[in-house]
């Protein structure tokens, strides 16, 4: 299971930070992402980390802007996100992949319920 947080409104320039804390079968983790939907369009990769060496991907558009981390003893993942648009306006979704660190969407095998993002310009 995994539960995400953090989300909300924000004056565009501003921060968030969304957490993610899976429970359950974490053991058999191999990585991490967060993706994001936008009303109308179509789910789409952000950012993603490996749950082992910690190596991470992003999505170009949020390169420099946002950060994935996480915490093992705690089965956290985080997203920090600076320098925030309106076109970062979503659902957030966290997952978890028992066989990827980056790949499709049907490759992670778990799914947060989305936290939603909220940016004013």
């Amino acid at each position: 299971q995994l539960v995400e947080s953090g989300g909300g409104l924000v004056q565009a320039g501003g921060s968030l930070r969304l957490s993610c804390t899976a429970s359950g079968r974490t053991f058999n983790m191999y990585g991490m992402g967060w993706f994001r939907q936008a009303p109308g369009k179509e789910r789409e990769f952000v950012a993603a980390i490996g749950w082992g060496y910690g190596t991470t991907y992003y999505q170009s558009s949020v390169k420099g802007r946002f950060t994935i981390s996480k915490d093992n003893p705690t089965n956290t993942v985080y997203l920090q996100m600076n320098s925030l648009k309106p076109e970062d306006t979503a659902i957030y979704y966290c997952a978890a992949s028992r066989t990827v660190v980056i790949g499709r969407r049907d490759e992670y095998h778990y799914w947060g319920q989305g936290t939603k993002v909220t940016v004013s310009s």
